[in-house]
């Protein structure tokens, strides 16, 4: 399974960029798994469902299944937050694993960047960057910077990187 991340400041694109991504690197015949960073305290249960209530009872883990789909949500319940190679660990094999945030991870990624978010580019300090999708020339870039949107270009760009290309 590759990985490869698309990393960025919040509010940069990156799940607008991603969301465009995915649609494309499917239709070319390679199978594709996410996995994002939240910087929030998030909830993808909703008070009241029983599922929600075996977690505040105390359930370390729970499981819920329907003939379309099925989640597992765990509470860390004071351990600490697991670390990316923890998380892929728990990731059912594809040709491509896309992952969003965790920037100071040491995966290889592409940088979503836009000098209006005011935020210094990563690529100067991280060698994991591999390319940037910007809005922006970017003179002191020394990665293939690639237009924010063009969509196909970056498809390809990750495709033939992580020596997908062929399918």
């Amino acid at each position: 399974m590759r990985i490869f991340g698309i990393a960025g400041w919040s509010g940069s694109g990156k799940t607008t960029l991603l969301t465009g991504l995915i649609p494309l690197i499917v239709r070319a015949g390679v199978t594709v798994s996410t996995v994002k960073h939240a910087h929030h305290a998030f909830d993808v249960d909703k008070p009241g469902k029983d599922s929600y209530r075996h977690r505040e009872a105390g359930a370390t883990e729970v499981m819920i299944s329907s003939a379309a789909r099925w989640a597992l949500m765990h509470e860390h319940r004071g351990a600490p937050e697991p670390t990316l190679s923890d998380l892929i660990r728990n990731m059912t094999p594809v040709d491509l694993l896309l992952v969003e945030g965790f920037k100071h991870e040491g995966h290889e990624k592409l940088e979503v960047y836009r000098p209006s978010v005011g935020k210094p580019p990563l690529y100067r300090e991280d060698s994991k960057v591999v390319a940037v999708a910007s809005d922006a020339a970017l003179a002191d870039a020394t990665v293939p910077v690639l237009p924010i949107d063009d969509l196909d270009a970056i498809a390809r760009f990750i495709l033939t990187h992580c020596g997908l290309a062929a399918r």
